[in-house]
């Protein structure tokens, strides 16, 4: 097990790709500090660990450089620790499949959710949730494919696209609940809502799901210094 003075984590409690390092991070019960990140005001340590890109999350691990990036931090971690929950399979082509819904999720789905937020007139949002729709029905196929019949993506036990999408819930349902409609719903994706509501209760999840203070918080400084 990583003990708190090994592995330490710069990041920001209503990121939802700091939130996909802690899900891994408790799935594999590695003890770590959380060192939390003001983004608009970035700290010097944020600066000068993550020049390239300034962002978090980022990854201190004993006196290895720092690593940035979510879903480099989450292979890492799965590499360093790959006795205790495997997130990644172990074929190649396993591997490479579940990276290219990885990609999908976070360049193709998510961003229409902040796309929507700088989005103010009615007919453009509609032209976005209709968006949302259809890239949520490609994933309901994935996730039947990935499933076999089971629980998760996984197949019986929460792995990497379950990390990778579970992050976004908490800004998917409060997306939702702003602009009165259901990325996931019973008829277009009945897998995929039974999985999100799995996926609530999953312990590893719960602790680092931000609660909708936290994301109300956070959305008004976006909307203030990012609209």
């Amino acid at each position: 097990m990583g003990k708190s003075s090994e592995i330490k984590l710069l990041g920001t409690a209503a990121s939802p790709f700091v939130n996909r390092v802690q899900f891994v991070l408790n799935l594999k019960s590695i003890e770590y500090e959380f060192i939390e990140e003001n983004l608009f005001c970035k700290s010097e340590l944020l600066l000068t660990s993550n020049p390239a890109y300034t962002k978090v999350p980022v990854l201190f691990h004993e006196n290895k450089p720092p690593l940035a990036e979510s879903l480099i931090i989450i292979e890492y971690l799965d590499e360093i620790y790959p006795n205790i929950h495997p997130i990644l399979p172990s074929d190649p082509f396993e591997r490479a499949y579940n990276r290219f819904w990885a990609n999908y999720i976070d360049t193709k789905f998510f961003p229409l959710f902040m796309e929507m937020r700088r989005t103010h007139s009615k007919e453009g949002k509609e032209a976005i949730k209709k968006q949302i729709i259809e890239a949520s029905q490609l994933l309901e196929e994935a996730f039947v494919k990935f499933s076999n019949g089971k629980a998760y993506f996984g197949g019986d036990n929460v792995r990497y696209l379950d990390v990778v999408l579970g992050c976004f819930l908490g800004w998917i349902k409060f997306s939702e609940k702003r602009n009165e409609f259901k990325a996931f719903d019973e008829v277009r994706t009945p897998k995929l809502l039974e999985w999100t509501k799995r996926i609530w209760t999953h312990e590893a999840f719960k602790d680092a799901i931000p609660n909708t203070e936290t994301l109300v918080n956070f959305y008004m400084m976006l909307q203030k210094y990012k609209p």
